[in-house]
C-alpha cells in the first residue's frame, strides 16, 4: 500500500524546492538532469525510466506486434520461441513456451483475467496459450502446450481478441481472418484491403462491429460476423496506418500513421464516422516545448534555452516519426495530485521510434514528452515496435521496446508520478474569475466619481449681494392689481387626462417575462427555428449582437452606421440609433439595461439611452489614434472597458440623469481616461473579456502575438501569459458569464472560450492556465465565426461557414446539432439569457430564432 502522507508531503517539499530550484523540476527539458535531480532531492520519486530487463535475441523482432497487460509482457525470443515476463516478480525466470517452428510475428493478450490467455502467431501456426495452466505444467515438469487454432495462414502482422475473447481477428496479408480462439475453425473471412492489414480493434459498445486499418492508408468498418462490409474510407494520406485505438467512452477511434499523423472519427451512428480532428505529433511536440521555453525566459529560468535548441538539433536529423502504438494512460494517481489533468480527462500514450508521448484527448495537447536518447541508462535509442501497459501500478507503467536496427528487447518501467512531476508547470497563485479579496487602494478601480463643483463659495457670495440691496417692489406702489401675481389662481390652466388608455404591451410583457424566473438547466439545447427576420432591404452585414441581461430585448449592430433594438420575440418595429459615421463593430449592455455602449469603424465610441435612442456620451475619434476592436461595460457599470491598437483602455464615465430645459444645453455627462494597460510584445489586442455581472477585477486579452494575457486590475499587472493559445492570433473571448435566471457553481465563472480562424473553439479554466477541451466539427477558414455558452453553462453555440449553426455539450469534443436554415456564413451567435433560445446572425442581414 502507499503511503499518501508521505507522497503529500513529498510533493509539498517538492513545490518549495520548485520555487528554488526551477531549472531542475519545471523548465528543464534535459531528462536525465531532472532524473538525476528527483533521485538526489527526493527518495520515493526515484527515476524516470528504468530499465528493468535487456534481452538479446538471436533474430531482429524491430516490427513485431509486441503485449503488455498488467503484470505481464509477452515477446518473441530468439525468432519462435515465446517469452512471457512477470513484472510483479523480475527474479523469477520469464516462462518460455515453445511451439512454432518459424519466427514469431505478433502477439496478443486476451480481455479477460481468468483464464489469462495469449495468442501467438507465425507464418505456420497461430496458437492460444493458456498462462495459468501453461504455470502449472512448469511446476510439474511438463512442457507447456498450446491449442493451435489456425495453419498456414500467411505472415501475421496483428492478433486481437474479441471482448469476450472466444474470437480472435487475424490479420494475414490483405486478409481478415476470424477464428473460434478454441477450436481450429476458420469463422469469416474479411477481405476488401488492397494492402496488408496493419491493425484491427473491435467495437466493444456496438455488437459484431470492427474497424481495421491498413497499408494502403484507408479503414474499413465490418460486421464480422455475417463479413459485411460497412464502410470504407477513402484514402487518408500519403504514408501506411499502422496503429488504431477505440476510445469507448467518448465513441471514436484514432489510428496513426508512418509519417506522425493522427485522425480521430466519430463512431456516433449520426455521425456516418465523419473525421472530427487532425493533428501531427511533430508539430505538438514543438508546440509542447516552445511554450516551455517562453514560460522560462518570462520567469527567468536559465539553461532551458539551451537543452531546447539542442533538441531542434536533434530532430533535423531524424527523417521519420512513425506511430507504432496507441494505448490507453489511464491515471490512477489523479485524485492524489492536482498538477494532474482532471479525473475524467482520457489521456493516450502514444508509442513512436523515438520516444513515448502522453498527449490529452480533451484538448489534444502533449501532457508529457520521453525521448529516449535523453536517457544514457537506456540500450535502445530508437525503437522498432513498442507495447505500453495500459494502467499504472504504483504510479508506475511498463513498456516493452524491440530496437530498430538490432536484436535487442528492453523492458523499461516508467514512473509516471516522477514523470508528470519533472514536465509540471508551476501556475503560481491562483487567479479567480469572482473577486475574492478587498478592493486595493492602489488599484486603478479605486478611482473616486466625478465630483461636483463646490457651490457653497457662490451661494456665500450671492448672499453678500442680496443683503446689500433692500427688498422692495419691482414698483413701488403696495398692491398691484393688474398683474396677478400675488393673487392665488381662479382655474386651473392645464388639466391632465385621466381617461387615456394606457398600452399594456410593455407590463404584460414583463409580467409574462417574469413569471420564469429560472432557467431551465435540464433543458435540451435549442434547435427549432421559430423566426427568421430579415434586417434590412439591402444586403447589410450585420457586424454584432448581443441580448439584455433581462432577455427582453436584442442589440444588432449594422453596416450601414446604425443600432437596431428589438424585443426577444422579434415582433415590434425596432427601435434604431443613430449617429456612428461607420459601421458599428461592438455593442454591450449595461448591467442595469438603462444604456447601451457601442464603437464604430469610425474609432468613436457613443453611450446610448435605450429609453430616449439619444447619445449620452460621444468620445471622439481625435482621443483614438486606432479603430475600436471592443467595448463593454465593467466592474457593474463603474467603468467602460475599450481595446484600441495594442492598449485597453479603462474609462470612469458619468452620466446626468437630472433634467434642466434651462441649461440643457450645458454639457453635464462626462468621461475620462483612468489608465491605459498594454499587452506584453503586441502589436494589436484583438479581443477583449470582462465580467460586468458582479465584482470582478479580471480582464482577458488576446494579441496579434497569438498570446493570451490575464490583468489583474486590483493588483494593476498583468497576472499570466498563456504563449500560442491557437495556430493564428484569437479574435474573439467569450466568458461563461452565467444569467440572472441561471444558477452555476462558482467555479464554472473560471472557464471561458477562444477561437481563431482555422483553429477550434478552446474551453479554458482560469485557475489552472490550461486548455481543457477543444470543440471540432464546423467549419471556420476565413471568416470569424461567433461562439457564446448558454446561460446554463452545459451548451457552446458557434457559427460555421457552411451555412449552419452549431451546439456542442460541454462534456464531449464533437457536436450534438446542426441548425439549418441560413443562406449565408453564420458568424455570430447569442443565448437568451432568460429562456431556452438562441439568436444567430449571417452575412445577408438575417436574424433567426431558435427554440
Amino acid at each position: 500500500m502507499i503511503n499518501f502522507h508521505e507522497v503529500f508531503k513529498n510533493i509539498e517539499c517538492l513545490k518549495y524546492l520548485n520555487r528554488n530550484y526551477k531549472t531542475f523540476f519545471i523548465f528543464s527539458f534535459n531528462m536525465e538532469d531532472s532524473e538525476d535531480a528527483c533521485s538526489n532531492k527526493i527518495g520515493y520519486i526515484g527515476n524516470i525510466v528504468q530499465q528493468r530487463q535487456l534481452i538479446k535475441s538471436k533474430e531482429s523482432a524491430s516490427h513485431v506486434q509486441l503485449a503488455c497487460r498488467q503484470h505481464y509482457c509477452a515477446f518473441p525470443l530468439n525468432g519462435n520461441k515465446l517469452c512471457i515476463w512477470n513484472t510483479n516478480n523480475s527474479f523469477n525466470q520469464p516462462l518460455h513456451l515453445v511451439g512454432h517452428h518459424q519466427s514469431i510475428t505478433a502477439v496478443t493478450f486476451g480481455n479477460r483475467v481468468n483464464p489469462l490467455l495469449v495468442c501467438s502467431a507465425s507464418c505456420d501456426y497461430v496458437i492460444v496459450w493458456n498462462l495459468v495452466e501453461c504455470g502449472e505444467s512448469v511446476l510439474e515438469g511438463i512442457t507447456p502446450r498450446g491449442d493451435v487454432i489456425g495453419t498456414l495462414l500467411g505472415e501475421v502482422l496483428y492478433l486481437r481478441f474479441s471482448p469476450d475473447d472466444r474470437i480472435i481477428a487475424v490479420c494475414a496479408g490483405n486478409k481478415i481472418f476470424m477464428l473460434d480462439a478454441k477450436f481450429e475453425i476458420l469463422l469469416t473471412e474479411l477481405k476488401g484491403h488492397v494492402g496488408p492489414v496493419t491493425a484491427v480493434e473491435f467495437c466493444t459498445w456496438q455488437t459484431n462491429k470492427m474497424i481495421s486499418v491498413s497499408e494502403d492508408r484507408s479503414f474499413k468498418v465490418w460486421d464480422y460476423c455475417t463479413g459485411l462490409l460497412l464502410y470504407n474510407s477513402a484514402v487518408l494520406t500519403a504514408y501506411p496506418l499502422l496503429s488504431l485505438f477505440i476510445d469507448e467512452k467518448k465513441e471514436q477511434f484514432i489510428t496513426g500513421s508512418a509519417d506522425g499523423q493522427l485522425w480521430i472519427f466519430s463512431l456516433v451512428g449520426e455521425h456516418h464516422y465523419r473525421c472530427m480532428t487532425q493533428f501531427d505529433l511533430r508539430k505538438k511536440q514543438e508546440i509542447f516545448f516552445n511554450k516551455r521555453v517562453k514560460l522560462a525566459q518570462r520567469n527567468q529560468i536559465e539553461g532551458s534555452q539551451l537543452s531546447y535548441y539542442e533538441l531542434k538539433k536533434e530532430e533535423r536529423v531524424e527523417t521519420s516519426f512513425p506511430i507504432l502504438r496507441i494505448e490507453c494512460c489511464a491515471q490512477s494517481i489523479n485524485e492524489e495530485c492536482d498538477f494532474f489533468p482532471v479525473a475524467d480527462t482520457r489521456c493516450l500514450w502514444i508509442g513512436s521510434s523515438t520516444g513515448l508521448f502522453i498527449i490529452n484527448l480533451d484538448n489534444l495537447e502533449l501532457e508529457s514528452v520521453i525521448h529516449f536518447k535523453d536517457f544514457s541508462n537506456l540500450s535502445i535509442k530508437v525503437a522498432g515496435s513498442c507495447a505500453i501497459m495500459n494502467k499504472a501500478v504504483n504510479h508506475k507503467v511498463f513498456c516493452l521496446l524491440t530496437s530498430m536496427f538490432g536484436n535487442q528487447i528492453a523492458v523499461l518501467e516508467i514512473n509516471l508520478f516522477a514523470l508528470m512531476l519533472s514536465q509540471h508547470q508551476e501556475v503560481g497563485e491562483t487567479l479567480s474569475v469572482i473577486a475574492s479579496s478587498c478592493l486595493l487602494s492602489t488599484s486603478p478601480l479605486y478611482a473616486t466619481t466625478f465630483q461636483k463643483k463646490n457651490t457653497n463659495l457662490a451661494c456665500q457670495k450671492k448672499s453678500v449681494v442680496k443683503s446689500t440691496i433692500k427688498d422692495q417692489p419691482l414698483v413701488f406702489h403696495n398692491k398691484v392689481i393688474s398683474s396677478g401675481y400675488s393673487s392665488a389662481p381662479q382655474g386651473a390652466m392645464f388639466s391632465p387626462k385621466t381617461n387615456i388608455r394606457t398600452n399594456g404591451g410593455r407590463s404584460s410583457e414583463l409580467k409574462s417575462h417574469y413569471k420564469c424566473k429560472d432557467y431551465p438547466l435540464k433543458s435540451p439545447p435549442p434547435t427549432k427555428l421559430s423566426k427568421q427576420l430579415c434586417l434590412a432591404p439591402k444586403s447589410v452585414a450585420v457586424c454584432c449582437l448581443q441580448y439584455s441581461g433581462d432577455g427582453l430585448h436584442l442589440a444588432c449592430g449594422l453596416a450601414d452606421h446604425s443600432l437596431l433594438v428589438f424585443n426577444s420575440s422579434l415582433t415590434k418595429v425596432p427601435t434604431v440609433f443613430q449617429g456612428h459615421d461607420g459601421a458599428v463593430t461592438s455593442v454591450d449592455w449595461s448591467h442595469d439595461r438603462k444604456w447601451l455602449v457601442s464603437a464604430s469603424e469610425d474609432r468613436t465610441l457613443r453611450i446610448w439611452s435605450v429609453k430616449t435612442t439619444e447619445s449620452a456620451v460621444f468620445l471622439g475619434k481625435d482621443i483614438l489614434s486606432k479603430p475600436i476592436r471592443a467595448i463593454q461595460f465593467y466592474y457593474m457599470d463603474a467603468f467602460i472597458l475599450l481595446s484600441s491598437g495594442s492598449e485597453f483602455h479603462l474609462l470612469k464615465y458619468h452620466i446626468d440623469t437630472h433634467k434642466d430645459e434651462i441649461k440643457r444645453y450645458k454639457q453635464k455627462n462626462k468621461v475620462k481616461l483612468v489608465k491605459k494597460f498594454s499587452m506584453t510584445s503586441t502589436i494589436e489586442i484583438t479581443s477583449l473579456s470582462a465580467v460586468n455581472d458582479f465584482y470582478s477585477y479580471i480582464v482577458l486579452t488576446t494579441g496579434s502575438n497569438r498570446a493570451l494575457e490575464v490583468f489583474d486590475l486590483n493588483k494593476d499587472c498583468s497576472a499570466a501569459v498563456i504563449p500560442d493559445i491557437h495556430s493564428r492570433s484569437a479574435y474573439q473571448i467569450c466568458q461563461n458569464k452565467g444569467s440572472a435566471f441561471a444558477t452555476q457553481p462558482f467555479e464554472n465563472y473560471n472557464l471561458f472560450l477562444t477561437t481563431a480562424i482555422g483553429d477550434a473553439v478552446k474551453l479554458w479554466d482560469l485557475r489552472t492556465l490550461r486548455c481543457e477541451r477543444r470543440f471540432e466539427g464546423h467549419l471556420n477558414r476565413c471568416h470569424p465565426c461567433g461562439m457564446s455558452i448558454s446561460p446554463c453553462g452545459r451548451y457552446v453555440a458557434c457559427g460555421s461557414e457552411d451555412k449552419y449553426a452549431y451546439i456542442y455539450e460541454m462534456g464531449s469534443n464533437t457536436f450534438s446539432h446542426k441548425l439549418a436554415g441560413h443562406t449565408e456564413t453564420v458568424i455570430n451567435v447569442a443565448f437568451n439569457p432568460s429562456r431556452p433560445q438562441d439568436k444567430i446572425q449571417t452575412q445577408n442581414h438575417r436574424v433567426m430564432t431558435e427554440f
